[in-house]
């Protein structure tokens, strides 16, 4: 089995309401915060153990399902499975 995650969080470029009330009420706490972004993290567990043909699948559903490419980006981080005795 193979682990995945995937943060999806709004391009740097786009204003992020969320993000902005988030950091607003941060401060309001004392905080000094100069920025905050919301997104979301997706985590998925793939069966098989061929991490290079699950990436180039979690690419494609990164890219088609998980995100909206032309507002946000995606952060995706595989876990390979360990070997039997590795050290």
């Amino acid at each position: 089995m193979i682990r995945a995650q995937v943060i999806v969080r709004p391009r740097a470029s786009i204003f992020d309401p969320q993000g902005d009330a988030v950091g607003r009420a941060i401060q309001s706490l004392g905080v000094p915060v100069r920025q905050a972004h919301v997104g979301k993290c997706i985590e998925l567990e793939i069966e098989g153990d061929d991490a290079a043909a699950a990436r180039a699948q979690l690419e494609t559903i990164c890219h088609e399902l998980l995100s909206n490419p032309v507002i946000e980006d995606y952060v995706l981080t595989i876990q390979e499975p360990a070997t039997a005795g590795g050290h």
